[in-house]
């Protein structure tokens, strides 16, 4: 006869050392988002800023002193030239030829008024020479950083 005891205990041994393995439904593997694109953007590059320094030279400069302007993005002898003078501003450009020392800067103003001026550069960042307003006043220029 059979022992119902002993199979009973026998089936719950064996059940408890079988092993369980689930596997899952669906077995395709599922998609990764893609990493986020990082974009480096290089920091913007200073590029200098040169001021031109107007010291007067004769009677009708004397009646509007000394002025200061700037030249701006001067790479490559070619700059942006800006001034004011009393309630007139002027701008134009700075140029100079490639591996030449020798420059010119013109400028028109908002009322008529224009600038002539021819200068040197003795280094990158530093340079004289004379400008003429059209009313004649004339300066004496002086570039530095």
């Amino acid at each position: 006869m059979v022992d119902f005891k002993k199979l009973a205990l026998i089936a719950a041994l064996g059940a408890s050392l079988s092993a369980c393995y689930v596997v899952p439904i669906n077995q395709t593997p599922q998609a990764q988002p893609a990493p986020a694109a990082v974009a480096y953007v290089p920091a913007p590059v200073q590029l200098p800023v040169l001021t031109a320094r107007l010291y007067p030279t004769n009677d009708q400069a004397s009646s509007i002193g000394r002025l200061s302007g700037t030249i701006s993005r001067p790479e490559r002898g070619h700059g942006v030239f800006t001034l004011m003078a009393g309630n007139e501003t002027y701008s134009g450009e700075a140029t100079r030829a490639q591996n030449s020392a020798k420059g010119n800067a013109n400028a028109a103003g908002n009322r008529g008024g224009y600038i002539k001026c021819d200068y040197t550069m003795s280094s990158a960042t530093m340079g004289a020479g004379t400008c003429e307003f059209s009313n004649k006043a004339r300066f004496d220029m002086h570039i530095t950083e």
